[in-house]
């Protein structure tokens, strides 16, 4: 019987910082376009005081990233009523493998325990887009745009 792993979330630490900025090395060239680099993230997320962001882990291996921005704020560019998943990244080698929905539906379950009514999200059009996937999860269009990106909301009162 295969094995399951446990698909978590970890604070990114001055020993870990590395090999999660490296994830971003596996993407193909079309989804690199679509995903900012880890390493520009982590450090955007330093720079605001709005950001959560954790290491997304299968058992003890970094598979992915995930970056969330709080409320709105003109200096990082974000204009959200809400919480603002701002970042989501899962590393080549373990993509279409249901790491990406349990990773997901681990962080849709934190923050209904929360309280939290609603997430937002953006993303690029075209090849590699990851529409898609957050359609699949419930998210659907708003009307409004991210620059060149189409804003998602999902409604987590009705997420499963």
């Amino acid at each position: 019987m295969e094995h399951t792993p446990d698909i978590h979330f970890k604070r990114i630490m001055a020993q870990t910082v590395i090999p999660i900025c490296k994830l971003s090395e596996t993407l193909c060239a079309a989804q690199r376009k679509m995903v900012t680099d880890n390493a520009i993230s982590i450090a955007q997320a330093h720079f605001s005081d709005n950001a959560w962001m954790r290491a997304i882990y299968a058992d003890d291996t970094p598979i992915g990233f995930v970056l969330l921005h709080i409320g709105s704020d003109y200096d990082d560019g974000i204009d959200c009523p809400g919480i603002f998943l701002w970042r989501f990244m899962i590393a080549a080698p373990y993509q279409g493998k249901g790491y990406g929905r349990q990773a997901m539906k681990r962080l849709l379950h934190q923050l209904q325990a929360q309280g939290i009514p609603e997430l937002y999200t953006s993303c690029g059009l075209g090849e590699a887009s990851p529409e898609g996937f957050y359609r699949q999860l419930g998210f659907e269009p708003t009307g409004e745009m991210y620059g060149d990106e189409i804003e998602l909301r999902l409604n987590l009162n009705r997420a499963h």
